[in-house]
């Protein structure tokens, strides 16, 4: 990312005094001013949810790449560099084409309150409205009603991802309120595909599907994706799908690959883009072994998960489960706004150990103490470490041959990819 990029980036980051303030009006007038790009936008696929978001999106995208088609794609946060959030028809955004598109954003602002999300999302349209492309797969950052990504009035699809209890000083303290929020990318008529969820989130969407006309594709009711063997079988009423194991390891991405099939043939896709999607995928930091970099220690298993809540943890040990036996340690840092008792729960059964440390450069970081307390309460053996680098030489000299995990935060991920080059 150049110099300039990073500059301006400075500059969104202090038009709003709050990182988060979730309105619509904000980034409805600011886009208007730029001639209303949202309007433009190839075919919309608008994924909301809690846990996995990203990859639902890799594999659905995986997939249409297959079929030949330019997808345009906005996640969010960004690992390493920002450039990471806008990819135009199969390839991140160019810096010279971000600087130029944050320019032009920047100046029809002209310094008026505006979230830093709010305004790069205006700037993602921009670029997405002026490269021709066949998809738009566009991620909720958070939420969903009035998340700035929800004012396509038209997306071609929607997609649900598994709800849980995550951002309630934002979203609501209950599963039916966090719920609502998200069904909040319902648009009439539209369909919507949707993974497992607890019966208080499905009872809210099909709710407000029903209010809206939408016709749903429900996982457990429409359409079924299981494990057989090194196989996974999906089948719906258009019959049943034999595809490859996803590229991407852990059991939890069996459903996420399952929502991202079920949505490909929403837009009539069939076998060879499905199996395309399970086996081209990518998606740092989700589980991701590391295999090479200054961080990799001779003789040590290195892993790195972005994941950071309850059911994030949760994810995290069922992979742990699956893989072959190993003493596992864990290097984790984690933000003051997560719940990082029920995090750490759900890992506690599979680990021997926890090294904590504090994610430099964020100003809401958890103290490496107060996440190394949380582990003890959860029945993890705890110590903490100046950062992540002498965590591993440390805990590869004292374990030989053990596992280690970086986890906690998609912040400290993508601090650790930067560094690991």
């Amino acid at each position: 990312m150049t110099a300039a990029v990073d500059a301006i980036l400075q500059r969104l980051t202090a038009l709003h005094p709050k990182v988060i303030d979730l309105s619509l009006d904000r980034v409805q007038r600011l886009l208007s001013d730029l001639g209303d790009p949202q309007d433009r936008l190839p075919s919309v696929i608008h994924v909301a949810g809690t846990n996995g978001k990203g990859s639902t999106q890799a594999f659905i995208r995986a997939g249409l790449e297959a079929a030949g088609l330019r997808v345009h794609a906005y996640t969010s946060p960004h690992l390493a560099w920002f450039n990471e959030r806008i990819r135009l028809a199969g390839a991140l955004i160019p810096d010279d084409m971000l600087a130029a598109t944050l320019a032009e954003v920047e100046s029809v602002n002209a310094g008026r309150p505006i979230t830093f999300f709010e305004v790069t999302t205006a700037a993602a349209f921009l670029a997405f409205s002026r490269v021709p492309a066949d998809f738009t797969l566009l991620e909720v950052g958070l939420g969903g009603r009035l998340d700035a990504t929800n004012v396509v009035a038209r997306p071609r699809l929607t997609v649900l991802t598994p709800i849980s209890i995550d951002h309630t000083q934002y979203l609501g303290e209950t599963l039916p309120e966090i719920a609502g929020e998200k069904a909040g990318i319902l648009k009439r008529g539209v369909p919507c595909v949707v993974a497992r969820q607890e019966d208080a989130a499905l009872e809210v969407i099909e709710a407000r599907a029903a209010r809206l006309g939408c016709p749903l594709s429900v996982a457990g009711q429409h359409w079924t994706i299981a494990r057989e063997g090194q196989a996974l079988v999906f089948q719906d009423e258009r019959g049943l799908l034999d595809l490859p194991l996803p590229a991407l390891p852990g059991p939890f991405q069996t459903g996420n690959a399952g929502t991202a099939v079920a949505a490909l043939r929403e837009l009539g896709f069939g076998q060879a883009e499905a199996a395309a999607a399970m086996t081209g995928v990518e998606w740092p930091a989700r589980m991701q072994r590391l295999r090479q970099g200054p961080l990799v220690a001779a003789g040590c298993e290195l892993w790195l998960d972005g994941g950071h809540n309850p059911a994030g943890g949760q994810a995290v040990a069922s992979t742990l489960a699956e893989l072959p036996p190993r003493p596992t340690h864990l290097i984790c840092g984690m933000l003051n706004t997560k719940d990082v008792g029920g995090y750490l729960r759900a890992l506690a059964p599979q680990v021997e150990t926890l090294t904590a440390v504090s994610i430099a450069g964020e100003a809401a970081t958890l103290s490496a103490d107060d996440t190394a307390a949380f582990a003890r309460d959860a029945g993890i053996p705890a110590s903490t470490a100046p950062d992540v680098a002498q965590a591993v030489a440390a805990l590869a000299a004292a374990h030989p041959g053990a596992r280690l995990l970086i986890c906690g935060s998609l912040y400290l991920a993508g601090r650790v990819l930067r560094e690991n080059g």
